[in-house]
């Protein structure tokens, strides 16, 4: 059975976007970048809130010419090869291959996903890991934490859900951020 993972990378206060919706402090440098690729790598599909779905498309025609950074080409290849899966109500159009459209998060639908998949699904957006952690889905959360305070803004994690977290390991950058690598326990 497929894992279902979450990654995001937040501020150490909890947030993966500022109060005006900014996330630029959070873009990672070449040695966080090929890290998340090496994690990026294996998945087969990534599930999506509009929103993130929206960031997210610009690795569709992101250049992959040489004069690009070797982790940029890699990121746009590894997403463009993974199936992708967007919930939303307003989005009546994708503008990227291998991707389709559904109106309601429907948590029995990922389960027979996970059951099926022969690899791994990640599930972007906190406010859809949110749900898919409340529904008990989500096996592992990787989280690189930023070393900003932001203040407020969008939560990385939710409120009103439990979960018991097994850390599985931890990796310091020289650039301050840190991953967190951890199990959710049922």
């Amino acid at each position: 059975m497929a894992k279902l993972i979450y990654a995001a990378i937040a501020s150490l206060d909890g947030y993966v976007e500022d109060e005006e919706g900014r996330f630029d402090w959070a873009a990672p440098d070449d040695k966080v970048h090929a890290f998340v690729n090496d994690l990026e790598g294996p998945i087969g599909t990534h599930l999506y809130g509009r929103r993130m779905y929206e960031t997210m498309v610009f690795w569709e025609t992101v250049s992959t010419e040489a004069d690009q950074p070797a982790v940029i080409r890699d990121f746009a290849g590894i997403w463009r090869a993974a199936e992708k899966i967007v919930y939303s109500r307003a989005l009546q159009t994708v503008s990227s291959a291998r991707t389709r459209i559904e109106r309601e998060f429907d948590r029995d639908a990922v389960r027979r996903l996970k059951q099926s998949s022969g690899a791994d699904i990640t599930v972007g957006g906190a406010e859809l890991a949110g749900h898919a952690i409340g529904a008990g889905l989500v096996d592992e959360c990787h989280l690189f934490l930023c070393p900003i305070v932001v203040g407020g803004g969008k939560r990385a994690l939710p409120d009103n859900v439990r979960a018991q977290l097994e850390l599985l390991d931890e990796r310091p950058f020289r650039n301050g951020v840190v991953h967190l690598h951890y199990r959710v326990s049922v």
